[in-house]
């Protein structure tokens, strides 16, 4: 149970937030929009905390559509979140990070079904276009002509969806994926079992959700994503992923294999530093690498540290149980 547990109702975040989206219709409703700014957290389990009480929360200084870029050549960035979770609870930290260093960040909240309290569970390919949506609100209102896309596990799939298949691509300058599923997981060993059983799917996707479903290794999501190459020209891709990421294995299924992709791994560049899927957006040298991938120009050298194996798992289950 646990292992459905953490392959779903918590996977890849924590979240609180409120209604949307309906997978049986083939049209989307607008993203929702958290205005109420927030403080950082030092993890899952503290950002859901914070949100339990406070639902309408993005990381403090996101979502400012009179925000100025210290950089005037700079994009805005959006910040999508990963699965079952909300704009807050995967970037209070690395939102306010890229907010104190002058960017303009701006972060939805996508794919909730109707009546939950949790987004990011529904038809990635609705969500998909919730991003669109809400890539032309913040160029409309910001005057920018292209965008950079930061996604966290879903999250990243999501967005390359938009840019891919949705006709995104020219107002996308970067896309940038933290844990993406860029060829699904396995997860643990579930996903090609029930891919052979009939209905076992359908009877996952209850205990978990669509999304969940959708993010499996040879899924026809997946299949689709990366149909005709997993890049398309024009936008900049680049990946960054951990050799021990916990819910995506094989590891190498996190790696772009288009043209012009960057993929790179976090031990490679900080062997110390045992950070896994769930730990990906709370990890300061990640937070730190975002900055440099985003703002090379002003960002400091990325500061190498230790952390243990298995950090950030115990906060995110207790988050998504709680």
């Amino acid at each position: 149970m646990l292992i459905c547990v953490m392959a779903g109702a918590v996977l890849f975040g924590s979240g609180a937030a409120r209604v949307h989206a309906d997978p049986s219709s083939n049209h989307h409703v607008p993203p929702e929009i958290p205005t109420e700014s927030a403080p950082a957290q030092p993890d899952h389990l503290a950002a859901a905390v914070y949100q339990k009480f406070h639902w309408n929360v993005v990381p403090a200084g996101a979502n400012n559509f009179d925000c100025v870029p210290a950089d005037p050549s700079s994009r805005p960035v959006i910040l999508a979140h990963g699965t079952d979770s909300t704009a807050y609870s995967d970037w209070s930290a690395i939102g306010t990070r890229l907010v104190d260093a002058g960017i303009c960040v701006f972060a939805l909240n996508y794919g909730a079904a109707p009546g939950a309290n949790t987004y990011g569970t529904e038809d990635m390919r609705l969500s998909a276009a919730q991003v669109g949506d809400f890539v032309e609100l913040v160029l409309a209102r910001t005057g920018a002509d292209q965008v950079d896309l930061v996604g966290f596990s879903q999250g990243a799939n999501v967005t390359r969806y938009y840019t891919n298949k949705l006709g995104g691509a020219s107002l996308v300058r970067q896309w940038v994926g933290l844990a993406s599923p860029s060829y699904g997981g396995v997860m643990y060993g579930l996903a090609p079992v029930a891919q052979m059983i009939p209905g076992a799917l359908e009877l996952f996707a209850r205990v978990t959700s669509q999304a969940v479903i959708q993010q499996a290794q040879g899924s026809a999501f997946m299949l689709e994503l990366n149909a005709g190459g997993d890049t398309v020209p024009g936008p900049r891709y680049v990946t960054v992923g951990s050799r021990v990421d916990e819910m995506i294995q094989p590891f190498e299924n996190i790696a772009l294999r288009g043209a012009g992709a960057e993929n790179l791994v976090l031990q490679d560049l900080c062997p110390e530093d045992l950070t896994g899927h769930f730990h990906m957006v709370y990890d300061p040298f990640v937070g730190e690498l975002l900055l440099d991938i985003l703002d090379p120009a002003h960002a400091p050298v990325p500061v190498c540290r230790p952390v243990p194996l298995g950090t950030g798992i115990p906060e995110v289950v207790i988050a998504g149980n709680s």
